[in-house]
């Protein structure tokens, strides 16, 4: 079975074709585009007059670097939720348009959920992870009991990405700033204490934003504050991680997300796997960041495990959460 998967819940647009082979996911084509804001973070309007733009020729050049036609196509999937309303409805625009010109069904899934799910179907001998989530508006950490995916641990006010490009944005920084601000990090070297909030099993990072914000005002060195905000946040992630391995006596642990790129946090928790004697898996770089690959695959198991969904009923949630989710496809 072949899937179309259309991505667009924020700053990118993308494609993704795949197909199933003996239950593993085979990626045929995976085409992103980013929304690049003149200054500033993102702007729903613009970010999806963006998608609307580069849409359609994504589609075309998805299918023209496979080998496969539009009539091979068996599924159209696109990213129902969470995001940003414009964008959401931009991609959701465009999925139901080509399910309805090439007649085939659709189906709208949830993002977060398709992040954990390509891992499961691209990374060998990954079955049953503990997820931890790290993009630009989303920080979770997830896995599966009692059939759905539960959420373990998140944030309370801002996701780790959107924590690193506020940071950047106020150092003039373009965005996307977190590869930037890993740059910096790596060459720096004395600690400055920051705000360790974690809050149960949830992290609040807004209040380390702000010291570290007032550390550059105060002319400390930049390279030790990026240095000093990567280890903080990323020791926080890491332990509520372990936290939710140790509660679910789950052995594996999965990142995803676009900061799941940074090399400073795989060290951090595939070592706190080791100790702990588990497995750390993550996907390539490029279905770790969002993308139309991951939203296909989830959509596939979702269609093979018996989900339909009309075009009346294909309304996009922006505040789709994790937990909500009925997992079909897994026993």
């Amino acid at each position: 079975m072949i899937c179309l998967g259309i991505e667009g819940t924020a700053h990118s647009i993308g494609v993704g074709i795949i197909q199933e082979r003996k239950g593993t996911c085979q990626v045929l084509s995976n085409k992103i585009k980013t929304y690049q804001p003149e200054k500033g973070g993102i702007h729903p309007r613009e970010a999806a007059n963006h998608h609307a733009a580069k849409i359609a020729g994504l589609i075309h050049e998805s299918v023209r670097v496979t080998t496969i036609d539009f009539s091979d196509i068996d599924l159209i999937s696109f990213s129902q939720g969470p995001g940003l309303g414009p964008c959401l409805r931009t991609a959701a625009t465009a999925a139901r348009a080509l399910a309805l010109t090439i007649e085939k069904p659709l189906i709208g899934v949830n993002h977060c959920v398709a992040h954990l799910e390509i891992g499961r179907g691209t990374v060998r001998e990954c079955t049953d992870p503990v997820l931890l989530y790290v993009s630009g508006a989303n920080t979770q950490v997830i896995a599966f009991a009692e059939k759905k995916y539960r959420v373990f641990g998140e944030t309370l006010d801002i996701g780790i990405g959107n924590c690193l490009d506020k940071f950047g944005r106020a150092l003039g920084l373009e965005f996307p700033c977190g590869p930037k601000i890993e740059q910096l990090a790596a060459k720096g070297s004395q600690y400055l204490p920051l705000p360790y909030s974690i809050k149960g099993m949830d992290i609040a990072f807004s209040g380390l934003l702000t010291a570290s914000e007032n550390y550059v005002k105060k002319g400390k060195n930049l390279e030790d504050v990026c240095f000093s905000m990567q280890e903080t946040t990323f020791a926080m992630l890491t332990e509520v991680t372990e936290r939710a391995m140790a509660h679910t006596e789950k052995q594996e642990v999965l990142l995803g997300g676009g900061v799941a790129s940074n090399k400073r946090l795989r060290e951090m928790v595939q070592t706190m796997a080791l100790n702990r004697g588990a497995k750390f898996f993550v996907p390539t770089r490029d279905l770790c960041i969002d993308n139309g690959a991951m939203i296909a695959w989830l959509g596939l198991l979702m269609y093979q495990s018996g989900c339909r969904m009309s075009i009346d009923n294909s309304l996009i949630n922006q505040r789709f959460r994790t937990d909500m989710v009925e997992v079909t496809w897994r026993d």
